[in-house]
């Protein structure tokens, strides 16, 4: 289990090759930095590759997946999210098919890829092949992403029903991953309305997150054992730190046939403070210094008009004589001292991670079974 304490979501993942003997072939990063135009707009970047190929080393394709998009979103300013994603996912693309000639070892490996990507309050997601993007609000589950897979083309032309899909041959080919010798495209579909066509699923691209919304990112090896529902009274019902093991021993008590990775990224109950950028947040509380400067500079106007309007009324009296006042002084002179402290200078500290754009923090575990590539 791991979390980034960088960032301005509460994130918990964890990963596990399942209980078949199979190697873990999954890999995931989340990355903490800050983007924007400004450079302080914090930001959370999660990115889950299952790799493809059994022993054609698809293990090294997820972790270039991983590596190799995580580098090029990080590097850039935030500012156009979704050309970002297509040329990191283009990037990988084509930087693991390369390496699949270059060593007949790994001929043919490949990867799926599930990219999640909160600018602010902001969501953007990219995916290829049946890693999973889920949207958990307000006791709804909803699945963002589209399955790359010849059984989700055959459920959508109506050639074969959900019975016959769960034992037939092709249920798992996959038809968009990374490694592919052919022209690429991320589908940028992001599904949240029921009814909806490929234009208005791409229009909810940006979709802002609201308190409380907790957004899951997982391989195949969860979804086809543990359904939607299971998923969501596990989430709703349990820290969010523990639900990934929960969700995990689950799947691997109905057999684990495969790597099982789970990743949750939970919007805080009150995320308004953390998701206002430096720059914002600077001006905010200079105005509310100012405002209680203001306030008390009135205040002090209108208690010392009071005090001379009521010193008015009263008897004059004979002034005191200068040596009661001042026993020690010589008659005719008077010594003034101040009792007056200067107020404190403010002092703003800044949360972690922030004001260190060019660095960002990154969870990326090595499984303890496989050896790092």
């Amino acid at each position: 289990m791991t979390d980034s304490k960088g960032a301005h979501l509460n994130i918990a993942a964890t990963s596990h090759p399942g209980v078949a003997g199979k190697k873990n072939e999954d890999r995931y990063g989340v990355s903490s930095f800050l983007t924007g135009p400004q450079g302080d707009l914090p930001a959370v970047l999660a990115v889950l590759c299952d790799g493809i190929g059994g022993h054609r080393a698809g293990e090294v394709a997820a972790q270039m997946g991983v590596t190799l998009i995580t580098e090029e979103v990080t590097a850039s300013d935030g500012s156009q999210p979704l050309i970002t994603l297509e040329k990191a996912i283009k990037r990988a693309n084509h930087a693991i098919y390369e390496a699949s000639l270059s060593d007949q070892g790994r001929k043919g490996m490949g990867s799926t890829c599930a990219c999640t990507w909160v600018i602010g309050d902001r969501l953007f997601t990219a995916n290829l092949g049946d890693s999973r993007i889920y949207l958990i609000r307000e006791g709804h589950i909803l699945q963002l992403t589209t399955d790359h897979t010849w059984l989700q083309e055959a459920f959508d032309a109506g050639i074969i029903d959900e019975a016959q899909g769960e034992t037939h041959p092709n249920a798992h080919v996959i038809r968009r991953y990374l490694g592919s010798p052919k022209a690429l495209h991320p589908d940028f579909r992001l599904w949240f309305f029921e009814g909806e066509g490929d234009a208005d699923a791409l229009d909810n691209q940006g979709l802002l997150l609201e308190a409380g919304d907790i957004l899951l990112v997982c391989s195949d090896g969860l979804t086809d054992l543990v359904t939607d529902e299971e998923i969501l009274a596990v989430v709703s019902s349990n820290p969010l730190a523990a639900s990934p093991g929960i969700l995990l021993d689950l799947a691997n008590a109905r057999g684990g046939h495969d790597n099982i990775t789970v990743v949750l990224m939970g919007v805080p109950a009150s995320p308004e403070a953390k998701i206002i950028p430096m720059h914002r947040r600077r001006r905010l509380i200079g105005c509310l210094v100012g405002l209680i400067v203001i306030g008390l500079l009135a205040a002090a106007i209108f208690l010392g008009l009071r005090w001379r309007e009521q010193g008015s009324d009263l008897p004059a009296a004979s002034p005191p004589a200068i040596t009661q006042m001042l026993p020690t002084q010589t008659p005719g002179t008077v010594q003034m001292t101040s009792t007056h402290t200067p107020p404190a200078k403010p002092t703003f500290t800044l949360e972690s991670g922030e004001g260190l754009s060019p660095t960002f923090a990154t969870i990326t575990p090595w499984p303890t079974h496989t050896l790092a590539p």
